[in-house]
């Protein structure tokens, strides 16, 4: 019976372990943890998602306290067009965030930047192409578009010197996007090195609608591996959702698969940015605890648990410090449900907002407890201890893990 480690992910001469973590933000996957799987032979992900907040909790740094300071006078503006982000910090940011993590980068393995380019920021172009452009700049080994894949993205950054070095991949959940993105980007005469193809079980933002049940991931991997090779096209394909065992894995490198991309089992490790107490919920949740919703000012459904804080809050938007989901006109999805539930209850000091959630703040507290949907089955991968917690995991553990476990089995800790 065949293991993962029977397989390797080819760039071009560099061989790789085919398992993927994937990026996690807002510094869920954090440089720890990528650093572990680039030193075991695979690919983490850094995310950028709220750079700048990251940049400030590893480094100390002032960025999200010299915006507020900025901005302060408009906090209690509806209106938060005038809200933008200094171009400059944010590409110090990305510098100190993925540049830091590439020095400390050891193994044989790789190091990738997740860019979600739904996070707009008030000037969508703008402010992916700085995002983009130093995330090369430091040295990334190479960057993942993610969240909301903007067409145009690769034009963005095609006189960038390591444009054609650096791997460039997509995250794409039908054919039709990967057809979409192929086209728009073939006047760069740049392919991407690899596709994630992401199904409807994948934890936080989908790329499907509420009939996302309607969806399977190997049919959708299937469908894009014939077309790709009917184009004589040799893109490798990473599937990504659901894929909770070794031999869950196996499942998709025996039908060509390139590696697969996982993620849930490792937001209950030690180097997983989680903190304890919130990595003791994924443990504990129960199938039911796990939906799906439309909280997201994205637009985009979002699978979470149930129980996490930020469903139903109604902090008041903290757009002067943070902002990153004001789209190019200052607007926010969220920042109109509150002034909503403050016309309906005026003279209320707090008010609940079901409708959407304050997606930069909460993630930026760890309240929104996004999640694939089998981590109602975390419990089986630990033991419980007397006091009813669970024990935490190392991230090498998991990776070995999948990498030589058959038969569907469970590695418990030693």
């Amino acid at each position: 019976m065949k293991r993962v480690d029977d397989f390797r992910l080819h760039f071009g001469k560099q061989e790789l372990v085919p398992i993927v973590i994937g990026g996690m933000g807002v510094d869920i996957s954090t440089a720890d943890l990528a650093l572990e799987a680039a030193r075991l032979g695979g690919i983490g992900h850094i995310s950028d998602a709220m750079v700048k907040t990251v940049a400030d909790r590893r480094f100390n740094t002032k960025f999200v306290k010299d915006k507020l300071k900025q901005y302060k006078y408009n906090v209690a503006n509806s209106d938060k067009s005038v809200v933008q982000f200094d171009l400059g910090q944010l590409a110090e940011a990305t510098s100190l965030h993925v540049g830091r993590t590439m020095e400390a980068k050891r193994g044989p393995g790789m190091v990738f930047v997740n860019c979600m380019e739904k996070l707009t920021m008030n000037a969508p172009k703008e402010t992916l192409r700085v995002r983009l452009a130093s995330a090369l700049d430091a040295g990334a080994d190479g960057i993942t578009l993610a969240a909301g894949l903007h067409l145009g993205s690769f034009a963005l950054i095609e006189d960038h010197p390591r444009f054609r070095d650096a791997k460039l991949g997509i995250i794409v959940s039908s054919l039709r996007a990967l057809q979409l993105f192929l086209r728009k980007s073939a006047r760069t005469n740049r392919m991407p090195d690899y596709v994630v193809v992401e199904g409807p079980l994948a934890g936080g933002h989908l790329g499907f609608g509420m009939d996302w049940a309607k969806y399977d991931l190997a049919t959708i991997v299937a469908e894009i591996h014939a077309w790709l090779l009917a184009e004589k096209l040799d893109i490798p394909l990473i599937p990504a959702g659901g894929i909770f065992t070794g031999s869950d894995a196996v499942s998709f490198l025996e039908k060509g698969a390139g590696a697969v991309q996982v993620a849930t089992r490792f937001t209950v490790t030690r180097e997983c940015g989680l903190p304890e107490d919130v990595q003791q919920h994924y443990f504990k949740a129960s199938e039911e605890e796990i939906v799906v919703n439309q909280i997201s000012p994205t637009g985009y459904p979002m699978r979470m648990l149930s129980s996490s804080p930020a469903i139903g809050s109604g902090i008041r938007p903290n757009c002067e410090a943070y902002g990153y989901l004001l789209d190019s006109n200052g607007n926010c999805s969220y920042i109109d449900a509150y002034n909503r539930q403050l016309e309906l209850h005026p003279g209320v000091k707090k008010v609940s907002v079901m409708e959407k959630t304050c997606m930069c703040t909460h993630m930026r507290n760890f309240d929104l407890w996004t999640c694939g949907h089998y981590t109602y089955r975390l419990k089986d991968t630990s033991r419980k201890g007397a006091d009813g917690n669970y024990e935490i995991l190392s991230a090498e553990h998991v990776f070995r893990d999948y990498q030589f476990s058959t038969d569907n089995k469970l590695a418990l800790p030693d």
